[in-house]
């Protein structure tokens, strides 16, 4: 029975004979199931389920009669995550597609008809990389349905990953096993074949290798005891560890070619395979069986040496005042520490502005072709170009301002979506309305509206990226800048445009979600503003990850008592209980839910960059209903930052 399926859904039933057909070659290795509308691919799934056999793709057309196929691809990536999706439309379905995309549950778009064979192609693509991703799949069996190269790249992959971990993995065999096989393999080479008399016998306080002196030899004892010594400051020789039979002696000064660092000295009768570099050579290319499990030996020895040395008396003296001296430097380097989480904290927050470039490249990637190829008059494709070009200029405007526009432009439209688009396009004016839109009829307006929607959102998308980009640039520069806090200049700055800029970088994730805006007017600040926007970042990621369906984020922004500006991140998620707010800021601790990465530094670097700008966070959260973040910055902070500007330049000079 294969442990895949296919899942094919569709309202019409000719296009899923056609589906079925094209399909059949891979019911070999995949279950093929064709049903009809939304109901029934719900029960196809349970039963597919049931069965241990999880869809690798789904094919679902655009019109389901019951619903649209985006919508079910979006839903279904919440239950089958890993599986491919491959959406069939009739024509282009922008909306849905950019929506699918955007959240990762669409993977390949087909437009009907299609020509022969390539449905086949697309899920013989999206099946081998489903197949790809589990490791328990028998590679070489679906490459004979699938896109063979990168399957059987994969198994010769896997296969040269098992021989590799065989190769050097010896920890199922002791030290004394281990070094046996060595010494007997070498005895076995040597047995008859010893003109160098590379096997010999040493008397006791024999000197096999003298500290400081060059060493030429690799030492195999295979009876016997032998005792590395070492001069401490004073010249007294302290012995460092003794070996017994199954050692190397002399082997990390025969690997490097540097000096001895002991002096080794038989304490007994001692047996032993002597070997110099061209010895060793000949050895290992007549047994070269011997090469894995002498390389382990070697590693083992080092490893062995270095724990031996650190229990002597001189070797952990050492190790714990250099350990001791480093404890209470990095006691003195507090900047240095609070550097190190900065760096963890902008590590993870980078995820979230590549994962927007991604996305908005891959939509782009769809959407630019279409735009290129729309048979438009000279006139109308001009217009497309401008508003693509204010797309890419736009500054961000409030909420309160869109309504305002769009219930004036609506009495001209006569149609409060259509209204809506021409205010966003920057197309509501009176000049605007005469040339463009007062001559034709209200369904020739949606349709130009529509095709220049299509401008205006690549003109974003290409802004979104444009601003991602510069917020990684701008992540690593404040890397710079906090490291140099002490002599960073402070920038005056408005906080609206990096509150506005991060959630430029959420758009994605805020679709899901209601945002409201509530800003006033506030006084320039003194700030470093790229910290600051470090910690909306931190306060908004929360805010989403507690939202675990659609709600309502408010950003807010204000005055408080003389002297202060307050900026307000609330959300609608499911809050924090009241034991656990007060431990919110500590380092590595995290309420996220199973799920969302959180490694608990966030909001403890957050703190730290609103304390170093003299202010505080403030929370408020009812578990169920909200949690709201206050941070408060002083307006003073700025005559105190240059009042101690020029006190440290004074001090300098002095």
């Amino acid at each position: 029975m294969p442990a895949f399926s296919l899942l094919c859904v569709a309202a019409d039933r000719p296009l899923l004979t056609d589906v079925e057909q094209e399909l059949a070659p891979l019911r070999s290795h995949f279950t093929l199931r064709v049903v009809i509308g939304l109901e029934a691919a719900t029960q196809a799934l349970d039963e597919l389920d049931s069965l241990g056999q999880p869809p690798a793709v789904v094919v679902c057309d655009s019109d389901l009669g019951d619903g649209r196929g985006a919508d079910f691809l979006i839903r279904l990536g919440s239950r089958h995550e890993a599986c491919r999706k491959v959406l069939l439309g009739s024509q282009p379905e922008m909306n849905s597609i950019i929506d699918a995309v955007n959240l990762g549950r669409l993977d390949y778009y087909l437009q009907r008809p299609w020509r022969d064979g390539s449905l086949r192609r697309a899920v013989i693509e999206q099946a081998g990389q489903f197949v790809l991703q589990h490791p328990e799949a028998d590679l070489l069996s679906y490459a004979a349905v699938l896109d063979s190269q990168p399957l059987l790249r994969a198994h010769v992959d896997r296969q040269l990953a098992q021989y590799r971990q065989g190769f050097m993995d010896y920890t199922h065999c002791s030290d004394e096993a281990l070094s046996r096989a060595v010494i007997e393999g070498l005895y076995q080479f040597f047995d008859g074949n010893d003109d160098a008399r590379a096997c010999r016998r040493y008397s006791p306080g024999h000197v096999l290798t003298r500290e400081g002196e060059p060493n030429s030899f690799l030492w195999f004892i295979a009876n016997g005891e032998v005792v590395l010594r070492k001069r401490d400051e004073q010249g007294q020789q302290q012995e460092v560890v003794r070996y017994q039979a199954g050692a190397l002696v002399g082997g990390m000064s025969f690997v490097t070619g540097e000096p001895a660092f002991t002096t080794g000295i038989t304490l007994t009768k001692v047996d032993v395979i002597k070997l110099d570099k061209l010895q060793f050579s000949r050895v290992m290319q007549a047994r070269s069986e011997l090469l894995p499990s002498f390389t382990n030996l070697l590693l083992r020895h080092f490893n062995r040496r270095l724990q031996n040395s650190i229990r002597t008396e001189i070797r952990l003296q050492q190790t714990l005042a250099s350990l001791d001296a480093a404890h209470q430097q990095l006691m003195e380097s507090e900047k240095m520490a609070m550097l190190g989480q900065l760096v963890a904290g902008v590590a993870h927050e980078l995820n979230n502005p590549v994962a927007a470039i991604i996305r908005g490249s891959e939509t782009l990637r769809a959407a630019i072709p279409e735009l290129v190829n729309l048979a438009l008059p000279a006139a109308i494709k001009t217009l497309g170009n401008q508003t693509l070009c204010r797309a890419l200029q736009a500054q961000p405007v409030s909420t309160s301002d869109i309504r305002a526009k769009t219930r004036h432009a609506e009495g001209r439209f006569g149609d409060r979506q259509l209204a809506r688009q021409a205010v966003q396009m920057d197309l509501d004016d009176e000049q605007s309305w005469q040339r463009w839109f007062a001559s034709r009829t209200a369904e020739e307006r949606a349709a130009l509206l529509a095709q220049l929607a299509q401008f205006q959102q690549t003109g974003s998308f290409l802004r979104n990226i444009e601003v991602c980009a510069r917020r990684i640039g701008d992540l690593v520069k404040s890397l710079k800048q906090y490291a140099r806090q002490d002599s960073a200049e402070l920038s005056l700055v408005d906080l609206h445009e990096g509150l506005e800029d991060t959630l430029m970088m959420f758009e994605n994730r805020l679709k899901q979600h209601d945002l409201h805006k509530e800003y006033q007017t506030l006084p320039p600040l003194y700030c470093h503003p790229i910290a600051l926007q470090q910690v909306w970042t931190n306060l908004i990621a929360n805010s989403l990850d507690a939202m675990a369906t659609p709600g309502r984020l408010t950003v807010r922004t204000g005055l408080l008592e003389p002297g202060w500006v307050m900026v307000e991140i609330e959300d609608a998620g499911c809050g924090i209980a009241p034991e656990l707010q007060a431990r919110i800021f500590e380092l590595n601790f995290t309420t996220k839910r199973e799920g969302h990465f959180g490694l608990g530094i966030g909001l403890s670097v957050a703190q730290q960059i609103v304390q170093h700008h003299h202010g505080r966070i403030e929370v408020d959260s009812e578990l169920g209903r909200y949690t709201r973040m206050r941070v408060c910055l002083p307006l003073a902070h700025q005559d105190h930052s240059k009042s101690s500007r020029g006190a440290d330049h004074n001090d300098d000079a002095a």
